[in-house]
């Protein structure tokens, strides 16, 4: 029309947004008329050569839409992989043979069980340390090779102070990872903290659903970073370590809904938590304060523990966390998880049902076994 003016161009970069806003608005096509909102599922093994991927095991870009919003929330430059465990064992693809890592008393069993059997064919040496115990963790980690930290731990919920030891660690040398499952990076961003390193299991929080199985890695974006995250793209590449683009997809549906799912699943927790401190049938609840995880310690053994997880009517007795629905797991149940676990320790992963029905189904649950 006669008169109009030509609108100044909105930024290209959307770094300038809160997390919030973020999540839903990356990974997505350019914007033109016609072009589809959602993000694209891209089925194929093969692509018409001289592109940016000549095959499927080298790029996606359900992928790429994924890494951009996962990337963005953390400060870095994502990386998705198959599962949790395949994330793991590419961040130990960094640890030299003969190496030395550093690692809590109680991380996540994968982890201990995958350290203990490559230390058992003496391809390297694990010290394990009192993550809270500052002093503890920075003596263990001259000649270390590599600092693996959970904070919150899984399932004990210890918090570590991350700056003081991301700082130590840099100071000797020493590349540091954080496991970042339990906060997701709308509660804390480890690589805005000195962390070169930070992963994920995606199939948690971030997908939400208990419906894939993924896992990814972010890098720093500095020359550092950059190279590390060359180094993992060929580690994923060549031993298959690749995730499907469906399941991909749906993580990242998943994502977009990640800030109002942790806003209800915290708030329950928070409340669920301090009416567990005081029940007359638990004897310990272990909480930080954020999160939506808790773990408590029944006043009973191990089997009335069981009896606790079997009997709720709306608390699902299953292994994961951080899905819509609340979860809860006696863990030492598990094989591999460390003798620093209370055997009467249930670990709840709050969801966002209404917290009143949450509660009355653990109260009649923890009565029940408890009498």
């Amino acid at each position: 029309m006669r008169g109009m003016t030509t609108p100044e161009p909105q930024p290209a970069s959307h770094e300038d947004l809160t997390p919030a806003t973020r999540i839903v608005a990356l990974g997505r096509e350019e914007r033109a008329p016609g072009s589809q909102v959602g993000a694209p599922l891209v089925l194929t093994s093969t692509y018409v050569a001289d592109g940016p991927a000549n095959y499927a095991r080298n790029g996606n870009p359900t992928w790429s839409a994924f890494e951009e919003a996962l990337g963005s929330l953390e400060g870095g430059d994502a990386l998705v992989f198959g599962s949790g465990m395949a994330a793991v064992a590419a961040v130990l693809s960094f640890v030299p043979v003969g190496g030395t890592v550093v690692v809590p008393h109680a991380p996540y069993s994968g982890v201990v069980v995958t350290l203990g059997e490559r230390a058992a064919r003496g391809e390297l040496t694990v010290r394990h340390v009192e993550v809270t115990d500052v002093d503890e963790v920075v003596a263990a980690l001259d000649g270390a090779d590599l600092l693996w930290l959970e904070s919150p731990t899984n399932p004990l919920l210890e918090i570590a102070d991350l700056p003081a030891l991301l700082s130590a660690a840099r100071e000797r040398g020493v590349l540091t990872v954080v496991d970042n499952t339990f906060a997701t990076p709308l509660l804390q961003q480890p690589l805005a903290l000195g962390a070169d390193l930070v992963m994920h299991s995606v199939t948690k929080y971030l997908s939400g659903h208990s419906d894939v199985i993924l896992g990814a890695v972010i890098t720093t974006r500095d020359e550092a970073g950059q190279a590390r995250n060359a180094r993992l793209q060929r580690h994923r590449s060549l031993y298959g370590a690749i995730a499907g683009p469906f399941e991909t997809w749906l993580a990242l549906r998943g994502l977009r809904t990640l800030h109002v799912r942790l806003e209800r699943a915290c708030a329950n927790a928070a409340t669920l938590a301090e009416r567990l401190t005081t029940h007359p049938g638990v004897t310990r609840t272990r909480y930080p304060g954020f999160g939506a995880i808790i773990s408590f310690e029944i006043d009973g053994s191990a089997e009335q523990a069981e009896v606790v997880a079997a009997t709720t009517r709306i608390v699902v007795n299953s292994t994961s966390l951080g899905a819509v629905e609340t979860q809860i797991e006696r863990r030492r149940r598990q094989p591999g998880e460390p003798e620093a676990v209370p055997v009467n320790l249930l670990r709840l992963s709050v969801g966002i049902e209404d917290v009143e029905d949450l509660w009355a189904d653990l109260d009649h649950a923890i009565r029940v076994a408890t009498a």
